[in-house]
């Protein structure tokens, strides 16, 4: 997006640096890396990245406000709220498409917003690989608070242990070996020693948890939770010695409440010249908008792009039986503004993530994940069959 450094990248683009750059990324972590990542970092100039930061905060208004306990109440779906739900969120994902407003400028647009971690150990990886095998000016950075990676896994490993020794604290997943993001789970382990535990594979006696570390039996204090709940439905049959549900003697980070809380769910609460309009279904009480093709439905909950219409019809919304679970969202028009060296435009969405650590009274922002689309939808798995697209990240202008 920034003109000079975009033009500069591209010049010196070849496809044997990208392919050393994807050995680089890979080596240590062999067979883990299975998501496609983009041949590019995106550059974001000044006046987006400061439009991006002041959108979040905004966002962040609404979610350490008093109120906002009682209006996400309703968000957790029967038979799977947890037990001991700690103050605030452990972590914030808030994801924006860049597009391009009424003046022809650049500008986020929210698209959706997670209590819930994103892969913020895989994203300093890949930033150290760009960094190696690509020309980034050293005063333009993908984080934030910090001013290098040895800081930011610092206060990484500060969340994620909470004092705690590594072995106590363990990565929560259901078969963490076949999940796409597990090349996350491998980074994260290298740098703060917290090691993926399949859900099936923890023991539960009385209120205390355990799990086998190298033959050692070994007690759990804290859960870094990457699992949820959708996932846990794709294994109907599925029998465990812990279930999710129970009231157990540890500490979550990321407590898996915070996932429903801070969610669509949280949308229709929000407002803001960067916030597109969004509606739980069932306030439209049948009376649809006649422009139903500049809207979009999606399921409050749902991951990762499932269940999303993008072409929703009267006849599509009257058959939902349940409509105060789905969002009516007025889409977006994504504006492709990454330059492939080929003369081409793809989409770019950006994901801000924050930490929030215990006692403090916000989130704190620490990095960021870019994802490149020249498809109708977004997310990697929908765009695997193009180039220039994929998982990456921003540097940004100092602000």
């Amino acid at each position: 997006m920034e003109p000079t450094l975009r033009n500069r990248f591209n010049e010196e683009f070849t496809e044997a640096r990208y392919q050393a750059f994807l050995a680089d990324l890979e080596a240590p972590f062999p067979g883990q890396l299975e998501f496609r990542v983009a041949e590019t970092p995106v550059f974001i100039p000044k006046p987006l990245g400061q439009k991006l930061v002041d959108a979040c905060e905004s966002i962040i208004d609404v979610v350490v406000a008093a109120d906002f306990d009682e209006k996400t109440k309703a968000a957790i779906p029967a038979g799977q709220a947890v037990p001991n739900e700690n103050g605030h969120t452990s972590f914030l994902a808030i994801d924006f498409a860049i597009c391009k407003d009424d003046s022809g400028n650049l500008t986020p647009q929210l698209i959706e917003l997670q209590g819930f971690p994103s892969i913020f150990a895989f994203q300093s990886h890949v930033s150290e690989a760009y960094r190696k095998h690509f020309t980034i000016p050293p005063d333009w950075s993908n984080y934030f608070g910090v001013t290098s990676q040895a800081e930011y896994i610092e206060v990484l490993r500060k969340v994620l242990l909470g004092g705690e020794k590594p072995e106590h604290v363990i990565l929560l997943e259901i078969y963490p070996e076949k999940q796409k993001t597990r090349a996350d789970f491998a980074v994260t382990e290298h740098l703060t020693g917290v090691r993926a535990v399949c859900l099936t594979k923890i023991q539960k006696e009385g209120r205390q948890l355990f799990y086998d570390r190298d033959g050692v039996k070994t007690r759990i204090h804290r859960i870094y939770n990457r699992l949820i709940f959708d996932d846990l439905q794709n294994y109907p049959d599925l029998k465990t010695n812990f279930q999710f549900t129970d009231d157990v003697d540890v500490t979550w980070v990321g407590h898996p409440n915070w996932f429903f809380r801070i969610s669509k769910y949280t949308l229709p609460f929000l407002g803001g010249p960067h916030v597109p309009e969004s509606r739980f279904l069932d306030t439209f009480y049948g009376a649809f908008p006649e422009n139903l093709e500049n809207y979009v439905l999606k399921p409050l909950f749902s991951f990762a792009g499932s269940g999303v219409n993008l072409h929703p019809t009267p006849d599509v919304l009257r058959a939902i039986e349940n409509p105060h679970d789905y969002l009516l969202q007025r889409k977006v028009a994504y504006e492709p503004v990454v330059l492939t060296p080929d003369g081409s435009l793809v989409k770019c969405e950006i994901r801000m993530l924050y930490v929030w650590p215990d006692g403090d009274e916000r989130p704190r922002l620490l990095t960021n994940l870019a994802r490149l689309s020249r498809g109708e939808m977004i997310g990697v798995r929908f765009n695997k069959d193009f180039t220039w697209v994929g998982g990456s990240i921003c540097f940004f202008e100092p602000l």
